[in-house]
């Protein structure tokens, strides 16, 4: 890591937070940039995994909203329903995309950021979780997501994202029906179309086959959604092997379209 980042890195302070969803108390994190006079940007990060494993801590806190914090916003991570010292049962891809909206009005109460400038970004699990929040509010200027699945209704029954999701339904759910409400490539037309989105996926990913991207990116622009869709080669599900062009492509989308207040990219047939 250059120095400069480091030193960036190294003045962020990262603080375990709980606050209120539906009734239960949410375990989670914020990571803030060095206090100044002026109002943060911020940005909602979901977390990927399941299981006590999957939870996060200090370390992989800081991996993520700790950097996030070293480029000027004011970064928050819910560990979700049922993990790491939540209360409540956990989900995956029902209640716990209430916890990840329910950051919303905690960042609103906080006065040293600017709720007009809101940024969300959600790898794996996360990054579903995250097209499911952009179906359900337009508060976010843009959107990342990384490694996520997007066609979960379309895998075989004994893929791996799909085994995943059927450990966490209710005893007698429809599995196709709730496959489809976690699937993004089955209602993109109900996305925030003033969100744009960048989708990050490996070509090399085993958990989350890379067609998954694709076929989110196919729709997006049959829909003339503003997007960006960047494949690495030989990457897997966490970009790893690429981590430093990835993480440089994320900060410049957050930067253009949530600190800044660049327009939205055209989209549509246009030019020569």
């Amino acid at each position: 890591m250059p120095t400069q980042a480091f030193e960036k890195l190294s003045a962020v302070s990262l603080h375990a937070i709980t606050y209120a969803s539906h009734g239960l108390r949410i375990k989670g994190w914020m990571a803030l940039p060095p206090a100044t006079a002026q109002r943060f940007p911020a940005v909602v990060f979901n977390r990927g995994g399941s299981g006590p494993k999957g939870a996060l801590s200090a370390e992989g806190a800081m991996m993520y909203a700790g950097l996030f914090a070293s480029w000027g916003f004011v970064a928050v991570a819910s560990n979700y329903r049922g993990v790491g010292g939540s209360d409540g049962v956990e989900e995956w891809g029902g209640g716990d995309v209430d916890d990840a909206l329910n950051l919303l009005p905690l960042l609103d109460s906080l006065p040293y950021v600017d709720p007009t400038r809101f940024g969300l970004v959600g790898g794996s699990r996360g990054g579903m979780m995250a097209f499911q929040m952009l179906r359900r509010t337009n508060r976010f200027r843009a959107a990342i997501t990384f490694g996520a699945p997007t066609a979960i209704n379309t895998e075989l029954k004994n893929a791996y994202i799909r085994s995943t999701m059927r450990k966490y339904l209710a005893a007698g759910a429809n599995e196709q029906l709730e496959a489809e409400q976690r699937s993004v490539v089955c209602w993109a037309d109900e996305l925030c179309t003033t969100t744009p989105l960048l989708v990050q996926h490996g070509t090399g990913d085993r958990r989350v086959p890379g067609e998954h991207a694709l076929a989110l990116a196919a729709e997006l622009q049959r829909l003339h959604f503003p997007y960006r869709l960047i494949m690495y080669e030989n990457a897997d599900h966490v970009l790893a092997g690429r981590r430093i062009e990835s993480m440089t492509d994320m900060r410049w989308w957050l930067s253009t379209y949530v600190q800044s207040n660049t327009a939205l990219p055209r989209t549509g047939p246009h030019g020569a």
